[in-house]
């Protein structure tokens, strides 16, 4: 975020051991020219109120508000120990909940965006039970009070478009405050330092050769390997922009943190086993037999060797209790903490704790630096054209002013023709009579987002709105969903609109018609209540 441009008035955690890596690399100022973290603090937010923090750093107002409640708790890969050994079963866990301490944060500093990251298993967890209420209880925040409450929506992010070397996928969860227009990006774009799409190579491959056991906590760069790794090409352009834009190497003084934890023999034996890019699940089923006694309910992917020319393994905590699962593209031996953090996309001047188990588990929790900066880029883009009339893409404003409704009753009337069409009536519409009530929707509800139209859940709960705006609905229709947010009477509209935005037949532009919804809200004047559900 600081890369994009943000200053950041705090920094909350509660590892003692993640706040004083951040105090160490970022309050002295970073050798990049990187603004100073204002204030970093330990504490659990459970028992920290946001009056307190506020009155730590001095107002009451912010821009944004980012933050992962702790994601353990919904991973897929975590059970009984938070180790893999092969039971299915889980156990219900506390940490689920955190999300409603975030929402508290959120609720008193009225933020324009939040952002909150997470594992996809988010989804899931108890029947997607949480993954609709983060949504819900999101998107009515403070409207008791009277206040607008967020235009909330999800969007999964693959790292390694992003440039991260890794197959890094995670869930984000987006808020806007609702009486703000626009609608965010629903796909970030790669940062502008980011070479393209890096492998593991391009990240480790400049690295000192290490034996298991072996290694300092900071040793010179060798230059020569450098050179001689880099043979030119494509690749080789790739790793240059890599090593030198993202990983900053000329700005860290020395190689820290790579240090190769010991391994027993017989790991190391049976890592002599494994090609790069296989795993021991996949050798077993052919036959190949391990020194390890594989038992029938043990985790059989028990060693995985990483591939050079393809992206890294998820970089997971867990790394913190063994590497089995990241072994060494060509080195026989797991990867160090430094490698973990170079895959991760942390700069080479970022230095983490002595203590192996710490660092791992600090850059196994961490959002990769590239994906944060790409979160910042799209905010600051956002909050760009906040009080600011949409314009196309040509820069016209009005583009859609045959379509936008000019007032509550035209958009009722426009709306309503829609929600009288069952789906073939609807999909034989043409553009511009549907294109109305669509946008029509748009202006009278600008709290829904169009990217959450498709993924309702199972909840329902009463559509608030539905007697004001449609009373004729029969009362049977009068439900809207919890997750998305989306009234049951509008989602067959909703999935209209995307049919013809995947098929060609919608622009991005009318699709998102960030016009209609403006219109919506400059027509309900400054007055922060906004119709949502």
């Amino acid at each position: 975020m600081l890369r994009a441009g943000f200053q950041c008035l705090a920094a909350v955690d509660f590892n003692a051991q993640a706040v004083e890596t951040l105090r160490a690399n970022l309050q002295a100022g970073a050798p990049t020219g990187l603004p100073k973290v204002g204030f970093a603090f330990e504490a659990d937010l459970t028992l920290l109120p946001p009056e307190r923090l506020a009155l730590l750093i001095n107002t009451h107002s912010v821009d944004v508000i980012v933050g992962g409640p702790p994601c353990q708790g919904f991973s897929t890969a975590r059970q009984f120990d938070g180790s893999n050994h092969g039971t299915s079963r889980f156990r219900e866990d506390s940490r689920r909940h955190l999300f409603r301490d975030f929402l508290r944060y959120v609720d008193y500093f009225q933020p324009k965006v939040f952002v909150i990251e997470n594992v996809l298993g988010l989804r899931s967890a108890a029947g997607g039970r949480y993954f609709s209420a983060v949504q819900h209880e999101a998107r009515i925040l403070g409207m008791s009070e009277g206040r607008s409450g967020y235009r909330v929506h999800a969007q999964i992010e693959n790292s390694s478009k992003l440039g991260v070397p890794q197959k890094r996928r995670r869930q984000l969860i987006i808020g806007v405050r609702a009486d703000l227009p626009g609608y965010f990006p629903s796909e970030l774009k790669l940062a502008e330092r980011a070479p393209g799409k890096a492998m593991l190579g391009d990240a480790i491959g400049d690295l000192p050769v290490l034996g298991a056991g072996e290694g300092a906590h900071s040793v010179p760069y060798d230059l020569r390997r450098r050179t001689v790794n880099f043979l030119g090409g494509v690749r080789d352009r790739v790793r240059t922009k890599y090593l030198y834009n993202v990983l900053e190497v000329l700005h860290s003084a020395a190689v820290f943190n790579h240090v190769a934890r010991p391994h027993s023999a017989r790991d190391l034996r049976d890592f002599l086993r494994i090609e790069e890019g296989r795993s021991s699940a996949e050798l077993l089923r052919e036959g190949v037999k391990f020194e390890f006694p594989y038992a029938k309910t043990s985790f059989k992917d028990r060693y995985t060797r990483q591939h050079r020319n393809r992206p890294c393994s998820t970089i997971v905590a867990h790394l913190s209790k063994d590497g089995l699962m990241f072994i060494h593209p060509t080195q026989n031996r797991s990867l160090t903490p430094r490698e973990a953090a170079r895959a991760q996309s942390f700069p080479d001047w970022f230095v983490f704790p002595t203590a192996r188990t710490h660092s791992f588990r600090i850059i196994g929790n961490a959002v990769p630096p590239l994906v944060g900066e790409a979160v910042g880029d799209a905010v600051l883009l956002f909050l760009s054209t906040i009080g600011k009339r949409p314009r196309n893409a040509a820069g016209r404003i009005g583009r859609f002013s045959s379509t936008v409704p000019r007032g509550s009753e035209e958009a009722a009337s426009h709306l309503q023709l829609l929600m009288h069409c069952d789906r073939e009536r609807l999909g034989s519409l043409d553009l511009k009579a549907f294109l109305k009530g669509w946008h029509a929707l748009l202006w009278l509800f600008p709290g829904l987002h169009p990217d959450n139209a498709l993924d309702h859940g199972t909840e329902k709960i009463d559509w608030p709105d539905a007697s004001d705006v449609f009373p004729q609905i029969e009362p049977g229709r009068r439900q809207c969903h919890v997750r998305s947010g989306w009234p049951v009477s509008l989602v067959l509209i909703a999935e209209e609109a995307w049919r013809r935005f995947d098929s060609g037949g919608i622009t991005d532009e009318a699709f998102y018609c960030a016009e209609a919804q403006y219109a919506g809200l400059v027509a309900r004047g400054p007055s922060r209540s906004v119709r949502l559900v």
